[in-house]
């Protein structure tokens, strides 16, 4: 058993770079991180080799893939399949999302 200390919690991204992404786990068949985006924010990711599974922690959000978009809030679970595109838009609060990459993040080839 291990206890992942500070999974999903907000943290303000470094100077100069639009959001922060962590790995607080990560094992052969899935990994576990926090990605946050402040307030107003971009989200700069491209798709991924592997599922995922985000828990918004905090903040408020629009998810879009090509099959539509939906409103996230505190409490949301969103599956996204690998390689589906997908963006968290219109951040208008600052969005923390607790991250589960199954398998491990960037385990199935190159890092998106």
């Amino acid at each position: 058993m291990r206890i992942i200390k500070g999974a999903g919690e907000w943290a303000q991204p470094v100077a100069g770079t639009a959001n922060d992404w962590v790995e607080h786990l990560r094992r052969p068949d899935l990994s576990v991180g926090t990605y946050c985006i402040p307030a107003g924010g971009a989200d700069t990711q491209s798709p991924h080799t592997e599922d995922e599974i985000y828990v918004v922690t905090a903040g408020r959000a629009r998810i879009v893939t090509p099959d539509g978009e939906a409103e996230v809030g505190p409490g949301a679970v969103i599956f996204v399949p690998a390689g589906e595109e997908h963006r968290f838009v219109d951040v208008a609060e600052d969005l923390a999302l607790l991250v589960v990459f199954g398998p491990a993040y960037g385990s199935r080839g190159l890092r998106a």
